[in-house]
């Protein structure tokens, strides 16, 4: 026994735990039970490296599920994301302050529904004798015009409801076939937005309308801008009334923004929505700014929760901007703000963007100081009722986003910035501009009738050094038309994208 011993010593898969007297006498009964050389309980059993990696990796993982589901049952309750209004926001219009609702809209459900409801909410809210209404809608069909003029009769403030008509032939196009010349969609629909706070400047109009008072209104402190959205009355109040109030009670901003959902997590007017160092939004989900540039202040902002985000260009379907950047004589070769769309073809940028760079510059040249422009998150629209009952669960949720934000955007290479972005208003440029060259049938030139389609454009014109005067905005641009059919079907969209024939820049 002690020899068989002493021969184990030696061998290479040697236990330091002993065999049995009956194992040493018996070593087959052994080998049946051998255990590997890195085990040291052979009673248990051992796994291999393997196996323990697979109870590592597996162990992991539901430690990682399991910490995921707490943050999904905590976070909601103890941190949720912009769900608890500061207590200043009273959805009260305190002060008596004076509103011109401006709002185009195309929508009949939406007029004899959710939207009707809200506006004549919203106008009871503010008093209805401080406001102004003024809604503007241009051929949307005769269901639209019986249900506004509906809306009309019923609303208990100073109003002007209007189906008019834009005579598109007399818009400016530009030409990009033979046979092809282009209203450029942003240039119509700065001019349905003008039509819309039109009567903010038309003093004989606003004289004239007194209804259902017996005086007029003509001065105004806030513009509030209205889409065709699904909002709640007193979050408008709280848009125009408590964004950026101060310590005297007063609010403090040139322009606030609500934002838009397109549906329950997705923000969607990113076309308009520029942070505070001039660069576009990230993946449009919370936060949806980008830590990006020297400072990161709208991205700051956000996750700090605060209800006055700064940014330089907003819109999110509902705007509050102060009234007299709209109204007031300004001074020598500075005119009131209007929307506007940008002239060269192959470049664009929304009117919702230009007017919030064109304040921006007034507000320098009159002021003095940096223009005050903020999105309010606790204000939140959508362009549906579904969409709009789930908003206030799922901003509870939305913090648990933020990683999944930041890794996205920054993958997708965002933001984009504009080529234009270091532009300095007022200054003189050359810059590389797509100039059509060839005949077009408006001359009254032989040219051949071939039906000549979108991929034909360079055929006829080329890139050519232009001097331009550097207007606001060049950070709210991109290169690309967005420009009206000239024929389409009745349930087919009016308008295309059509890709620029080469960097502009």
């Amino acid at each position: 026994m002690a020899s068989a011993m002493l021969a184990r010593l030696f061998q290479q898969d040697y236990q330091p735990i002993p065999n049995s007297a009956y194992e040493v006498e018996n070593p087959s009964a052994s080998r049946r039970h051998h255990v590997p050389s890195n085990c040291y309980n052979r009673y248990r059993g051992c796994s291999t490296g393997r196996a323990k990696w697979r109870k590592l990796l597996l162990r992991g993982l539901l430690i990682t599920i399991g910490a995921n589901f707490v943050l999904l049952l905590l976070t909601p309750i103890f941190n949720p994301s912009y769900s608890k209004r500061p207590a200043h926001f009273s959805g009260r219009n305190v002060r008596n302050e004076t509103v011109f609702i401006a709002a185009n809209i195309i929508d009949e459900g939406l007029i004899r529904g959710a939207w009707g409801r809200s506006v004549r909410g919203l106008v009871e809210l503010i008093g209805p004798e401080n406001v102004f209404l003024s809604i503007y809608e241009n051929d949307s069909g005769p269901g639209v015009k019986s249900a506004l003029k509906e809306f009309a009769a019923d609303i208990n403030c100073r109003s002007a409801v209007v189906s008019g008509h834009i005579d598109k032939s007399k818009l400016p196009t530009v030409q990009i076939l033979p046979h092809d010349a282009r209203v450029k969609r942003i240039r119509y629909l700065a001019d349905v937005r003008n039509n819309a706070i039109e009567p903010i400047t038309n003093f004989e109009l606003l004289h004239s309308t007194t209804a259902p008072f017996s005086t007029p209104l003509t001065k105004f402190d806030k513009l509030l801008f209205l889409n065709d959205i699904v909002f709640s009355p007193r979050d408008a109040a709280d848009l125009l009334f408590s964004t950026n109030m101060q310590a005297d009670g007063r609010t403090r901003y040139n322009a606030a923004c609500a934002m838009d959902f397109i549906d329950p997590i997705k923000f969607y007017d990113r076309l308009a929505l520029r942070d505070n160092e001039y660069f576009e939004s990230g993946l449009p989900i919370y936060p949806w700014f980008v830590r990006t540039g020297q400072r990161a202040e709208s991205w700051h902002d956000v996750v700090n929760q605060k209800d006055a985000v700064r940014v330089k260009s907003c819109w999110g379907g509902m705007i509050a901007f102060e009234a007299r950047w709209f109204t007031e004589s300004l001074g020598k070769d500075l005119t009131p703000l209007q929307f506007r769309s940008e002239p060269d073809t192959f470049w664009d940028a929304s009117e919702c963007c230009l007017v919030n760079a064109d304040l921006e510059y007034l507000v320098q040249k009159v002021d003095g100081t940096p223009v005050e422009t903020f999105v309010n998150p606790y204000i939140r629209v959508a362009y549906n009722e579904k969409t709009f009952k789930w908003l206030e669960f799922t901003r509870r949720f939305e913090r648990l986003g933020l990683l999944l934000q930041m890794g996205i955007s920054w993958l997708s290479g965002m933001p984009r910035i504009s080529a234009r972005i270091g532009d300095v208003t007022g200054e003189k440029v050359i810059r590389q501009e797509w100039v059509y060259t060839e005949p077009t049938n408006q001359e009254g030139r032989d040219i051949d009738n071939q039906d000549y389609t979108l991929e034909d454009i360079p055929k006829f014109g080329s890139w050519q050094k232009e001097e331009r005067t550097v207007t606001p905005g060049g950070y709210c641009g991109f290169p690309g038309l967005l420009a009206l059919k000239n024929h389409y079907n009745e349930n087919e969209r009016p308008w295309e994208s059509i890709r620029s024939v080469a960097a502009a820049e």
